[in-house]
């Protein structure tokens, strides 16, 4: 995925304020089930919060790890939440556009 723009990341913090988290992350950590449902939700929605419960201090790492495994842009970390962006690999299909 290419970089985004400052421009895209701001629309995308935007888009992302609303959202409620679609996954956790508790005391199993980045557990084949929790990229799965990060995965899953990615490709349903583009844009996902995901929210730490466990794991706190060592969540900028964690966040990072999670992106790249699940071949995602950290758009923005907040507090214990971070939101992520994977655009749909059908252009046609794409529910965020960016200019």
């Amino acid at each position: 995925m290419s970089p985004l723009t400052t421009k895209q990341i701001a629309h995308l913090r935007a888009q992302g304020q609303r959202l409620e988290p679609m996954a956790h992350i508790g005391q199993a950590g980045l557990s084949d089930a929790v990229l799965a449902s990060v995965n899953q939700a990615l490709d349903a929605h583009e844009l996902v919060k995901v929210k730490f419960h466990a794991f706190k201090e060592k969540r900028k790492p964690l966040a990072a790890e999670l992106a790249g495994r699940t071949g995602s842009v950290l758009v923005q970390q907040v507090g214990h939440v971070v939101v992520l962006y994977r655009a749909a690999a059908d252009p046609a299909a794409r529910k965020i556009q960016l200019s």
